[in-house]
């Protein structure tokens, strides 16, 4: 199975009573691992020709607040339709079992035992400082964060966080994780 585990970063927030209008957002850097090269790697918005045939040929696609946030914008930019790939967003699976959303840092922190390296407004900074390569960084960090965290939980069937000075589990189920079905791995969503 080939699984794509990716990030983006944008530009231009605004806020709309009080909620991020992503409509507003514009995409700046997209970061992923490939399983089949074992890879990372990272595409500004000039060069995104060259991740469409990566993510045509993925079975699954692995993100935080992906389905949310990350998938409907990276979305506007692509020729096809990215919804018809199959998606796993570890902040929905988290929600799914605890019944309230954590952040990727505290996630990574109580999982992993290290956190992010920054934020996504500090990546918003760095943009405008023309810091091109370390918004770049920051994606890819982020994306190594989302790997671990996603092999993890396959492996040991749950997260950590930490509550009230206590680390806790969140059970995950990660057992239809990597059952691709019989559905090939090109998913043609490119108009032909």
């Amino acid at each position: 199975m080939r699984a794509i585990t990716f990030d983006i970063e944008t530009k231009g927030a605004s806020v709309t009573r009080g909620r991020l209008d992503t409509a507003t957002l514009e995409l700046t850097v997209v970061g992923i691992h490939d399983t089949e090269t074992g890879e990372y790697s990272a595409f500004f918005k000039e060069e995104l020709h060259k991740l469409w045939p990566i993510l045509e040929c993925a079975d699954m696609l692995i993100g935080f607040n992906s389905d949310g946030f990350d998938i409907p914008i990276l979305n506007r930019y692509y020729p096809g339709d990215l919804t018809k790939i199959k998606s796993l967003d570890l902040l929905s699976e988290v929600y799914n079992s605890l019944g309230r959303r954590l952040r990727l840092d505290t996630l990574a922190q109580a999982t992993l035992g290290r956190g992010k390296t920054g934020d996504g407004l500090k990546a918003v900074e760095w943009w405008e400082q023309g810091l091109y390569d370390q918004v770049k960084e920051y994606c890819l960090e982020d994306v190594r964060i989302t790997r671990e965290l996603y092999e993890y939980a396959r492996d040991k069937g749950h997260m950590k966080y930490k509550d009230l000075g206590t680390t806790k589990d969140i059970k995950i189920d990660a057992s239809q994780w990597e059952n691709g079905g019989s559905a090939p791995s090109l998913t043609h969503t490119l108009p032909f």
